[in-house]
């Protein structure tokens, strides 16, 4: 830490950054986060955590899963991040957002047709499954899931 950084409380923490002190504490149990425990055994920060915590919450409102933003989180370093980094993290996670809007768009559009015409067709329909003969492939509409692959890959 430099020592003419501002440190900060875990509440002035949660006080800036809008997030409840048990996030903070579950960040930082999953390693999203770091700060240090003071003489008198009180949490501390650097202000600049203020900024991961912002990046985070902007990750999980876009649908990137924690463990996802923990991985990308932990390939940077935990002081000092470039704009370069920044920019670096966000084009990764750009085009995951982008393959998860095909992904729901195309979710969208089957479930569209599905619940529109009702009919939910043995022959034409991505969520049939006649006596459950794609259990042994594995969970979930395996069709569906099988379709929206194939629109991923082209």
């Amino acid at each position: 830490m430099v020592s003419s950084e501002k440190v900060m409380t875990v509440g002035e923490v949660a006080k800036r950054s809008g997030v409840p002190v048990s996030t903070i504490h579950f960040y930082e149990k999953k390693g999203l986060i770091e700060g240090w425990r003071s003489a008198g055994n009180q949490r501390r920060y650097p202000r600049r955590i203020l900024r991961r915590i912002a990046i985070i919450r902007i990750a999980q409102r876009a649908g990137i899963p924690l463990a996802r933003i923990g991985e990308h989180l932990a390939q940077l370093p935990s002081e000092n991040i470039t704009a370069t980094q920044w920019h670096e993290l966000s084009a990764e996670w750009r085009s995951e957002l982008d393959q998860r809007i095909v992904s729901l768009i195309q979710l969208r559009d089957q479930l569209e047709g599905c619940i529109g015409c009702g009919c939910l067709s043995l022959k034409d329909c991505p969520l049939r499954n006649p006596e459950d003969e794609l259990a042994q492939e594995g969970p979930g509409a395996r069709l569906l899931e099988a379709e929206i692959e194939a629109v991923r890959s082209t």
